[in-house]
């Protein structure tokens, strides 16, 4: 399916009167947790007293927020116990207060694919009515999350879980989960990063566009209704301030946040990165902000010195991967407005397709070094260093015919791993670096290369990928959300521990075995 509304019944949808649209929401008006609880949650945030710092910008006031905090400045309680004491009192917590822990039941010798199939009712969730005080939005309908620590909708997580949904026939509630991240678009004006408040300020890559590509509605209401969410969408991605002119004066864009504070979610994380870094704060905030939008929070990808966080400059990149699936989004929407006989959108959008192809080819490629990269917008050059992002434009078709023998060897000599595909090449710790896979990025690759003609290739990173995602079922009964390709177990690193469930990893496994089925050996 595409975006468009197809058929005899296009003309008829683009003339049918809807009722006028609420007004946007300004997604800065929307107090967040740290706005909401002011030094109550800095206390909260910086003395640690829950174990991971997204756990009480989740919770849930028990009373009217004003009270709680006519309470707080009262009793100012001083010692750790004392505020931890006061938390519980006035709010539930997820994972401490909210009641006993849910089991998901695990049918004993079920197959992997099986058990995937028997863990989507556990992930998914009936719709939200937002609650004064907390952090969850409002979605309309049924949605799936990824599981673990991550109990509401994220963007591009959900695509990758969709794979699997649709082959499991699970149609209705990815078609739910669809309309829920168009609601978001249209009251917000994009699809934040995840649906709580303190993620409203960012996004994350752009696949609202091949999410719709997996629908199979015939509903033309409905298609138009998404791709003029895609269209919004479009507009936010590609505004001023997300925006570098290249040196031919070509535009491309990078990953942004509009607020340059620390992180809900990871204050004290954030708070104490600036605070090491010796750079004025605000930016810091900023680039920590920005590459949670990219997705890959964190990697050496964003670091000024290939190595450490403290170096963050995630605004000055120039990413491959947005850029490639922001020209995947242009040509969608070229491709649904001439399916609604809308000549003129059509012609646009192919038009900003065909220069943005171009000066990712120019700009974003490396000839020396036969691979796709960031551009460094101070030092005018890609950055160093191969990583998973370098697949992306044979994921949207854009890599000429001429290089994708060229980059295939790339990726077979410098990230194909005894357990998969690798993210980079470098150490730093981090959860997207060496030795970490992930299956968004295993998919994208398998998928890249088999359009373009690698079978061999892809069909290796899968099998691989594949008996990495079975060990560790094996062993643990679990699919995690990232697993170590050199080890062949779950993943380490980053800013929390590994999550089981998942969304991403069910839902790309799923989809490889129907592709390829399991390896044999």
């Amino acid at each position: 399916m595409t975006l468009a509304t197809a058929g005899a019944g296009a003309a008829t949808a683009r003339t049918e009167r809807h009722p006028d649209p609420k007004p946007r929401i300004d997604p800065l008006s929307v107090k967040t947790p740290s706005e909401l609880y002011d030094d109550l949650f800095v206390q909260v945030q910086m003395r640690d007293i829950f174990v991971d710092g997204k756990t009480f910008v989740d919770a849930v006031p028990k009373r009217p927020v004003a009270d709680i905090m006519k309470d707080y400045q009262r009793q100012k309680p001083s010692t750790n116990a004392a505020l931890k004491a006061f938390a519980l009192k006035n709010f539930v917590v997820p994972g401490v207060n909210d009641g006993p822990p849910t089991t998901v039941p695990v049918t004993k010798g079920a197959s992997l694919q099986q058990h995937i199939k028997e863990l989507w009712p556990h992930l998914t969730r009936p719709a939200v009515k937002s609650v004064k005080g907390g952090s969850a939005l409002s979605l309309p309908e049924p949605f799936v999350v990824p599981g673990g620590r991550f109990r509401e909708m994220y963007y591009w997580d959900s695509y990758f879980t969709m794979l699997g949904l649709k082959e499991d026939g699970q149609n209705t509630v990815m078609e739910s989960t669809i309309n829920d991240f168009v609601s978001l678009v249209e009251r917000y004006g994009h699809i934040p990063n995840g649906t709580r408040s303190y993620y409203l300020s960012r996004s994350q890559p752009p696949f609202l566009y091949l999410m719709v590509g997996l629908s199979e509605t015939t509903n033309d209401r409905v298609k138009a209704r998404r791709l003029a969410a895609v269209k919004a969408e479009y507009a936010y991605m590609t505004s001023k301030a997300r925006t570098v002119s290249m040196p031919d004066g070509s535009k491309l864009q990078h990953y942004w946040d509009a607020r340059a504070t620390p992180r809900d979610e990871s204050y004290l994380e954030d708070v104490e990165t600036a605070h090491k870094s010796g750079r004025p704060k605000a930016q810091v905030y900023r680039d920590l902000r920005a590459g949670a939008e990219s997705g890959w929070d964190y990697s050496s990808r964003w670091f000024a010195d290939g190595r450490s966080i403290t170096t963050i400059d995630t605004t000055n990149i120039v990413p491959v991967d947005l850029n490639s699936l922001l020209y995947g989004m242009e040509r969608s929407i070229a491709q649904g407005c001439r399916e609604a006989a809308d000549r003129a959108c059509a012609q646009s959008f192919t038009k900003k397709a065909d220069r943005r192809a171009k000066a990712i080819n120019t700009y974003l490629w490396s000839s020396s070094q036969k691979r796709y990269g960031d551009w460094d917008v101070k030092k005018s050059a890609i950055r160093p260093g191969v990583t998973a992002a370098t697949a992306f434009p044979l994921f949207v078709g854009l890599a000429p015919k001429s290089r994708v023998n060229d980059l295939a060897a790339t990726i077979k000599a410098q990230l194909l791993a005894p357990g998969g595909l690798r993210t980079t090449t470098v150490k730093t710790g981090q959860q997207w670096d060496e030795p970490n896979g992930w299956a968004p990025l295993q998919w994208v690759a398998v998928e890249g290369l088999e359009k373009n003609g690698q079978h061999a290739l892809a069909k290796t990173i899968s099998d691989r990928f594949l008996t990495t995602v079975l060990a560790e079922y094996k062993r643990s009964g679990k699919l995690v959300e990232k697993y170590n390709i050199e080890s062949q177990a779950g993943g380490g690193g980053g800013e929390y521990e590994l999550q089981d469930g998942f969304g991403w990893s069910n839902g790309v496994t799923r989809a490889l075995i129907e592709k390829y089925g399991m390896p044999t050996t």
